[in-house]
């Protein structure tokens, strides 16, 4: 079946409701929606798509005669390309004004959190590296109170249960850690886990959402 002006229309519609397109001859008398379009094809005519008029040259006869004229359901096809070429670039410029003012939105935002976390993680740094020195200092002592219990105190024949049971508990030390956390104590590990603790625990008296910063960190890295 063929189409009709009306039904161009319509179908361009269709694809864009704000639309308003009109046919018009040369000489400025509007077509009927009722005019085939093999008939609007017999000669030249002005598309007129909201403001913008474009003028249409009439194909050969030859081309829109015989065989070729069940082919004219194409002209749909044809004018949604038409229609899809004029208005692309202003799609594209509007969604990249979009995403742009979406960027700088989402930057406006992080800017306070950045800061905020910035001083939250020097804090929780020094925090877990003052946790490691203790760790190293309470070693030392330990190791300093077994030499000076062995050798200037007791004998090692006395000694040698209590560094055994010593050792034990540091073992037993280590699959409690494993159980509770379901992470084999190694000590970079262990050490970014006691600065996750430190940053949280921070974070929660100064109020700052972590949720919500790594929210806005995932949508401005997409």
């Amino acid at each position: 079946m063929l189409m009709s002006v009306g039904d161009l229309i319509a179908d361009m519609q269709r694809e864009d409701p704000g639309v308003s397109a009109s046919v018009f001859s040369q000489d400025g008398q509007r077509v009927a929606n009722t005019t085939l379009i093999d008939t609007l094809l017999d000669k030249d005519f002005q598309l007129i798509v909201n403001d913008d008029v474009y003028d249409v040259k009439s194909p050969e006869r030859a081309c829109v005669s015989g065989e070729h004229a069940a082919g004219l359901e194409d002209v749909k096809h044809i004018v949604h390309l038409l229609h899809t070429a004029i208005h692309q670039p202003e799609h594209h410029l509007l969604k990249e004004r979009q995403l742009l003012e979406q960027l700088d939105n989402l930057k406006q935002q992080l800017s306070p959190m950045e800061k905020i976390k910035a001083q939250l993680s020097r804090t929780a740094e020094s925090h877990s590296s003052r946790a490691l020195w203790v760790g190293v200092a309470l070693l030392s002592v330990q190791g300093g109170a077994l030499a000076w219990l062995t050798w200037w105190v007791y004998s090692w024949d006395v000694m040698e249960p209590v560094t055994y049971f010593i050792t034990y508990a540091t073992s037993m030390g280590a699959f409690a850690y494993y159980v509770l956390t379901k992470t084999d104590y190694v000590y970079p590990e262990a050490k970014d886990r006691q600065f996750l603790q430190y940053f949280h625990k921070a974070a929660a008296k100064k109020n700052f959402n972590v949720a919500k910063y790594n929210e806005l960190k995932d949508e401005l890295a997409q």
